[in-house]
């Protein structure tokens, strides 16, 4: 099997750190290309910046140039802040690469909701609908992710919503259509910037809300349950930032008279372990962070009480990686035709 020369644009946050941690294990890769946003004026060796690389890697950091970028490699991971994976990615498509972006750049089908989520209009609504770009949870889009020239990698919170959500809504076991949902993660999700509410005196010893049915992860969950599901679901959700680097748990609560066993058969029926190699299930209980961090895993765990007529469910997966750098090394795996747990394990 030939080896795969792949570049990292946004080297220098923590997804683009943890891309080269893992890449650098994969046994059908080869990095070839590391830039960051920042406007450096010369390169600089990776051990410099990541004193962790240091004799495993000699590749340089340098500032992003789209045309070293092009010639450098054959599938590129784009690990951009939001706004900019859409004006470089068209560039990348013309010269025959292959891209997995870490943003929100193309999640949404609609272009008409990127103003209220994002921000800003989208400069290509055209790639959007494209069946070149493929929505990137793997567990649902295997096949559609084989053929794509651009995988729009899912936010973390929607990663764990989704994979616990869904099967649940395939099978018509939520009863009136509503998702309440309590999300937890680490810092490290709001990435490597500097920023007042990031602040050690801010977060440690606390536990701070934010975004509280405004967060942009939400279109991409409700679109995909639309998707996948054909259900049209209200969902409440409530993101909270926790005083650890890295781990994300959502634990949703949806009203169901179905039972324990019924809701577990509904689990290992998606993910037996041959087809779902990330997916562990534990009827009964629910997940702790400890069990996924540094792991490409996610756990999915639940326990139902009858008499309230309500299931909570808890999925709990690390944000850097089954939630971002993981995941997107996971559907580059399914784009070649690699084994897809390879260099996650």
């Amino acid at each position: 099997m030939s080896t795969l020369r792949v570049a990292i644009a946004g080297a220098t946050g923590y997804t683009g750190e943890e891309l080269i941690r893992l890449l650098l294990n994969h046994p059908h890769v080869r990095l070839t290309y590391l830039a960051a946003s920042a406007k450096w004026d010369r390169p600089v060796p990776v051990s410099q910046v990541y004193p962790r690389f240091a004799r495993k890697l000699d590749v340089s950091l340098e500032a992003l140039d789209p045309a070293r970028l092009i010639e450098s490699c054959d599938a590129a991971f784009l690990a951009l802040p939001h706004g900019a994976a859409m004006e470089l990615a068209p560039k990348l498509l013309q010269a025959g690469k292959r891209i997995i972006d870490l943003s929100g750049d193309f999640r949404l089908g609609n272009p008409s909701l990127y103003p209220r989520w994002y921000q800003f209009t989208h400069a290509h609504p055209e790639l959007l609908t494209s069946k070149r770009v493929v929505y990137g949870l793997t567990e649902y889009h295997r096949d559609q992710i084989k053929a794509a020239d651009l995988v729009a990698n899912p936010g973390c919170y929607a990663t764990s919503i989704l994979l616990a959500a869904l099967p649940l809504f395939q099978q018509k076991l939520v009863e009136d259509g509503r998702l309440l949902v309590d999300a937890k993660s680490g810092l490290s999700g709001a990435g490597r910037k500097a920023e007042t509410s990031l602040l050690f005196a801010e977060t440690a010893e606390n536990l701070r809300p934010y975004k509280v049915n405004s967060h942009q992860h939400m279109p991409e969950v409700l679109q995909e349950i639309q998707r996948v599901a054909g259900a049209t679901p209200k969902m409440g959700f409530t993101p909270q930032v926790i005083p650890i680097v890295r781990g994300l748990m959502s634990n949703l609560y949806v009203k169901t008279s179905a039972g324990a066993d019924r809701i577990a058969a509904a689990y290992v029926a998606r993910y037996p372990a041959a087809q779902a190699p990330f997916i562990r299930i534990r009827p009964g209980s629910l997940p702790q962070l400890r069990d996924v961090i540094e792991t490409n895993y996610c756990d999915i765990g639940f326990v139902h009480d009858p008499d309230l007529g309500y299931a909570t469910i808890g999925s709990a997966l690390d944000n850097l990686t089954k939630g971002a750098a993981g995941q997107a090394i996971q559907n580059l795996n399914v784009m070649y035709g690699f084994p897809e747990t390879a260099g996650l394990l």
